[in-house]
């Protein structure tokens, strides 16, 4: 049986998503701290898209000009930053709760785009923006006071999760802006920010790191950083823009169902009704679904 370019595509980018979704129990088991965390999933990750990057012959004058480089450093900073926010939110909250409320991002694009180049959202943009914020509020658990009690720490969690939603949104409009610049060599360049300023800011050693800690930190960078980008930039070329904003959510999904199966900490029904709200906001927000207007003929005819 051949597969089409679509196929093949459509099985790389879940391929990819599945992964991706895998790597809260890596942060779970290394248990460490999340600056630690993240400094070696740069290194390792770094190495592995410097062999890809290499093998493949992405290197090139032309693909770094000075302002390609300002961009993807700034866009560096910022991703290093949200991988550090992000992992800690795990710590604080659990694996699902943290990669729900992380997948709010497509809306900040929306909504920030939308400030910084004057774009009209729309009724239907709107509505689907806040249907997706109404998700978000049940699928943290702060409407229901799930897993609350009073601890500040798993708010923490969830602002630290939410900002860095927003961060990776600002990455996502950097990156648009980067014209030619292979995605592979923007993550390459995101992984050495990270290796080179992390030691500065918090002192960072190998000497208390167990064996079995090592497979944990090399899985995070070979296997989340290198692979699944690979995988993932690999497959978004072959497939349109409906296909991309359904098998986005593979990974999200991939996480819940980890968190519940592995951890045993299974979202409850207002979280999962939150998710839904997401997951179908999103799909609104990219495939241009009406909301609003389709109510507006049956209005006229009513009016008639």
């Amino acid at each position: 049986m051949s597969f089409t370019q679509r196929q093949q595509g459509a099985i790389t980018l879940a391929s990819g998503g599945l992964l991706m979704g895998t790597m809260g129990i890596f942060v779970e088991e290394a248990r460490l701290g999340a600056l630690t965390l993240v400094f070696f999933r740069c290194l390792f990750g770094f190495l592995a898209l410097a062999a890809y990057c290499g093998w493949k012959g992405f290197f090139s004058r032309a693909q770094f000009t000075r302002r390609t480089t300002a961009l993807a450093l700034i866009a560096g900073v910022l991703m290093v930053t949200q991988w550090v926010g992000f992992f800690d939110a795990i710590h604080r909250t659990s694996i699902a709760v943290a990669t729900v409320v992380f997948h709010v991002q497509p809306f900040w694009v929306v909504l920030i785009g939308a400030a910084l180049f004057h774009e009209r959202l729309g009724a239907d943009r709107l509505g689907w923006i806040a249907t997706a914020f109404a998700g978000l509020v049940l699928a943290s658990g702060i409407a229901a006071g799930d897993n609350l009690h009073g601890h500040t720490s798993y708010l923490v969690g969830i602002g630290e999760a939410l900002a860095g939603s927003v961060l990776y949104a600002s990455v996502t409009l950097i990156a648009k802006g980067l014209g030619n610049l292979r995605p592979h060599l923007l993550a390459l360049v995101q992984c050495a920010v990270g290796v080179v300023c992390l030691p500065f800011i918090a002192p960072l050693t190998a000497q208390h790191i167990a064996p079995m800690q090592w497979f944990w930190l090399i899985g995070m960078g070979v296997l989340h950083t290198g692979l699944s980008y690979v995988l993932i930039y690999g497959a978004l070329p072959k497939l349109t823009t409906p296909i991309i904003a359904v098998l986005l959510f593979v990974y999200p999904l991939t996480a819940i169902a980890v968190d519940a199966l592995v951890y045993g900490r299974a979202l409850s029904v207002p979280q999962l009704a939150g998710m839904a709200l997401i997951v179908v906001a999103s799909l609104g927000v990219n495939l241009g679904w009406p909301l609003f207007s389709m109510l507006r003929p049956r209005a006229r005819r009513h009016a008639e």
